[in-house]
C-alpha cells in the first residue's frame, strides 16, 4: 500500500505478529536503479519476513530491482499487478498487466532468474471486460510457466477506466469462489487470498479453503487484528500483549530514528488505531495527530497521550 506500508509501520506491525509476512509499498523498479536506496529499501532487522514489492513491465530493470532487493536482504519479491491506479496504468504496471500475462511472465521468469529468494505476483481476479474464470486461469497458467509458485488474489476485479483507486476497493463485487475455484484448478500452487476481510474469523475460515490470506487496510486501522490472527493463525499458545507495553516497546526504535532525522509523526501516524474501539481511543489519537508533527517531538508526546487515554478510560 503506497504511501502506508513503510519502514516505520512494519516495525510496529511486527510486535503485534511475530509470524506474519510483511510487504513493502509498491516500489517502482525504476526509482531502485535512480534513486535513493536507503529511503526506498532501507529496513529494521525485525522487520523479517519481509517481502519487497516492486512494479514495473521491463524484464531487465525488474531483474535488476529484485537483484538488489534480494542483496538488501529482503525474503521475497512481489510483482504488483493488482494496483488500479491511473498513475500506475500509465508506467504500465499495476492491474493493467493482467492483459498482458505473457508479459508478466517475461518479467517473472527474468526476476527469478537474478535471484534465489522466491518470486510471487499479486494480481486481480479480472480486469475491465475480462472477468471470467477462464481468463484468471489463463493469466496465473502463463505466469506459472514462468516458475511463479504463489499467487496473491485480490478477490475483486479492477476498473480501470471509471473508477478510483478507492471505488476498486469497494465497487466491484467480491468474488471469493473464484479465487476458491482458481486454488482447486491449480493444486500445485499457493493461493492467497487478499480483499474485504476485516475480522479474525472471516480470515480463519479463508485458511481453511486457501493457503493464507493478506490484510490491508483492516489491519492497517485497527492494527490489534494482527495480534489476534497471530493467535489464531499461528500459535494457539499465543499470549496477547498489553496494548501500552506494546507503544511502549516502540520507545527504542522511536528514539533511534528521531536521532537519525525522522519525525515523530512520520511514525506514529501507523499507530493511531491501535486502541481502537477502547475507552479513551479517541484522546490518544487526538493528542498524537495534534502533537507528533511539531518540530521537535518526542517520546514525551506519546508518554502524554498514553496517560490522557488512561485517564478516560478511569473515568468512564
Amino acid at each position: 500500500m503506497m504511501d502506508w506500508t513503510d519502514r516505520h509501520c512494519r516495525h510496529f506491525h511486527r510486535l503485534l505478529s511475530p509470524h506474519a509476512r510483511l510487504y513493502t509499498e509498491m516500489v517502482n523498479a525504476l526509482a531502485i536503479r535512480h534513486g535513493d536506496r536507503e529511503r526506498l529499501l532501507g529496513f529494521d532487522a525485525s522487520e523479517h519476513p519481509v517481502a519487497l514489492q516492486l512494479g514495473g513491465s521491463d524484464p531487465v530493470a525488474l531483474a535488476e530491482a529484485a537483484r538488489v532487493g534480494e542483496d538488501w536482504g529482503y525474503d521475497e519479491i512481489n510483482l504488483n499487478c493488482g494496483c488500479p491506479s491511473d498513475r500506475v496504468q500509465a508506467g504500465r504496471f499495476g492491474a493493467c498487466l493482467m492483459r498482458e500475462p505473457a508479459l508478466v511472465a517475461d518479467c517473472v521468469a527474468a526476476m527469478i532468474a537474478a535471484v534465489r529468494i522466491p518470486v510471487t505476483v499479486k494480481c486481480r481476479i479480472g480486469v475491465d471486460e475480462q472477468d471470467d474464470d477462464a481468463d484468471l486461469a489463463r493469466f496465473v497458467s502463463e505466469v506459472r510457466t514462468a516458475g511463479c509458485k504463489v499467487f496473491i488474489v485480490h478477490a475483486r476485479k479492477a476498473w480501470l477506466k471509471g473508477l478510483s483507486p478507492k471505488e476498486n476497493r469497494d465497487v466491484p463485487p467480491l468474488n471469493y469462489p473464484r479465487v476458491h475455484r482458481l486454488r482447486a484448478d491449480f493444486p500445485d500452487l499457493t493461493i492467497v487470498m487478499n480483499g474485504g476481510l476485516d475480522g479474525v474469523a472471516d480470515c480463519v475460515a479463508q485458511v481453511g479453503l486457501l493457503d493464507g490470506v493478506m490484510l490491508g487496510r483492516a489491519a492497517y486501522h485497527e492494527p490489534w487484528i494482527l495480534a489476534e490472527l497471530e493467535r489464531a493463525l499461528f500459535d494457539p499458545g499465543h499470549v496477547l500483549p498489553d496494548r501500552v507495553d506494546v507503544v511502549r516497546s516502540m520507545r527504542p526504535y522511536i528514539e533511534t530514528r528521531l536521532a537519525r532525522g525522522d519525525t515523530l509523526g512520520q511514525i506514529t501516524r501507523h499507530m493511531l488505531g491501535l486502541f481502537q474501539g477502547l475507552p479513551g481511543a479517541r484522546r490518544f489519537r487526538r493528542l498524537l495527530s495534534e502533537q507528533a508533527h511539531r518540530k521537535g517531538s518526542g517520546w514525551d508526546v506519546l508518554e502524554a497521550a498514553l496517560r490522557a487515554m488512561e485517564e478516560t478510560a478511569h473515568a468512564a
